[in-house]
Parts: C-alpha cells; structure tokens; sequence
C-alpha cells in the first residue's frame, strides 16, 4: 500500500507540473512554427529587394546567409527563455558554449573571417574565372564559409574562405582584356621575317583582336631552342573572344606556315659516332 501511495503522490506531483508546463511548452511549440515563418517571409523579402537593386550578387548572398543565421540564433534563444530557462542563465551558458564550440571550430572560424575578407576586398566576383588552390573555374556562388567553383569540366569544386583569402588567387576576368602570347617554332634556316609577317597578317586579319594605340598586334623572336628560332606572337583580345581566337591562330598559323614552306622543327638530336679502336 505504501508503495501505491508513493506512486499515486509522484504521478499527481509530477502530473501537476507537467499541466503547469505545459502551457510554456505549447507557446515554445508555437513560437518556433510562427518564428521559421517568419524567418522564411524575410529572407523572401530581401531576395525580393535585392532583386530590384543593381547590387553585387556577392554581397547579396552573403548579406542574406548572415541575417538567416542571424535570426534563427535569435529565434533559438526566444524559445529557450519560453520554455522557462532565464536570460541570465542562458547568456552564461551560450557564452560557454560559444568558447568550447569555437575552440573546437577554428577552422570554421577563419572561413567565416575569410569570407569577410572576400567580401570586403573583393579579389573576385560571382560569374568571374579564376584559379586559387590548384583549381580554376567559374566562381559560382561565395558563401558565408566557402565558395563554389564551377571547372571547366563542369565540376563544382567547394573551397573553403579561409585558405582561399590567405593564398594567391590569378583574376581573369576582372580586367575585361587579355594578352595572349603564342610562341611558334621555325627552322634555323627558315625566313624569319616571311615568318613574322605571314602570322602578324594572321592576327590583323581577326576583327575581334584589339587595335589600341598602347597594345597593337606584334611579333618578336622570343628565343633560340635547340632545334628552333621561337616567335612569340602577342596580341589583346576580349574575354569572351580570346578563346576562339588562340584555337584559330594556333590552326591557321601552322597551315599558312608550312604553305609558305616555312617549317615548324619538332626537338631533334644528332648522333655521332667515333670508332676508338684506331
């Protein structure tokens, strides 16, 4: 009988608390359904107003990653005070908990300040090609701790911020031009001026190579090989020309050459032997 007693008294104790709980709890349950709804409708509103201003698209998706973490911690910490928990209390043990996860996060950590940098300095844009960490691509999308690559196979490499800030990245499209310089191979006893005009006409032929006053078309002899006198063709051309451009003058310049029976030597060695027997 004392047993059932004991059991009856902690059911109608424990039951007592649970009823006096439980209104915390539904307005906790409640809170955190019209808190995500409400966090849903102000990131669709920034989207929405980001939208009709010309900004960085760099920025607007770091803005908006920063204010949806931003206010589901602010949210965390409303539900938790609901449920009873005090601020004071609460402070103390986020603080705590900020120190052991950030401890145990420092990578994390400087991707997040790396991404600050980024941001900040703007080394690269989303939609420019460059190459950082033994990758080149697309910039597809720089986030809050990393960004993505999209590589000329159409892989998507994930860079973390943190080592990407800290390394040396080559930008090729931020200056909108750019040089190339083709080196061609002729023969020791080849023309090298017929060389040089058969390719310059090459080049000045192309309508989409630039013809500035400071960076016209122009040809030099860029070396003496071991098996070839090596013409370096420089010329300036649009990022969204220079491709198409470097495939012909690469193709069209070794068939204009040898039709003009210039050669184009391939490495070659000469062997000589000596009899010692004598």
């Amino acid at each position: 009988m004392d047993k059932l007693n004991n059991w009856e008294t902690y059911i109608e104790e424990y039951g007592q608390k649970l009823i006096d709980f439980l209104p915390s709890l539904i307005g906790a349950i409640l809170m955190l359904i019209v808190g995500l709804w409400i966090i849903k409708f102000i990131n669709r509103f920034i989207k929405k107003f980001f939208d009709k201003k010309d900004y960085d698209v760099t920025l607007e998706n770091f803005i908006a990653s920063l204010i949806s973490w931003g206010l589901k911690i602010l949210l965390f910490v409303l539900v938790i005070t609901q449920l009873g928990v005090e601020s004071a209390s609460l402070v103390a043990v986020i603080g705590a908990a900020g120190l052991a996860v950030g401890l145990a996060l420092q990578g994390s950590l400087a991707n997040f300040a790396g991404g600050v940098l980024i941001l900040l300095l703007k080394p690269f844009k989303v939609g420019d090609w460059i190459s950082a960490q033994g990758i080149e691509g697309t910039v597809k999308e720089i986030s809050i701790f990393n960004t993505r690559i999209i590589t000329f196979g159409n892989q998507e490499a994930v860079v973390p911020n943190g080592k990407l800030s800290n390394d040396n990245i080559v930008n090729y499209t931020s200056q909108g031009i750019r040089r190339e310089a083709l080196t061609f191979g002729i023969g020791y006893d080849d023309n090298i001026k017929e060389a040089k005009e058969i390719l310059l006409n090459l080049v000045n032929e192309q309508e989409t190579v630039l013809q500035l006053e400071d960076k016209m078309p122009m040809i030099v002899v860029g070396g003496l090989g071991d098996s070839s006198v090596n013409l370096s063709l420089r010329y300036w051309a649009k990022n969204e020309d220079f491709w198409g451009i470097r495939w012909h003058v690469l193709e069209e310049g070794k068939a204009r050459l040898e039709a003009a029976g210039i050669s184009i030597p391939f490495p070659q060695r000469d062997v000589h032997l000596y009899n010692t027997n004598h």
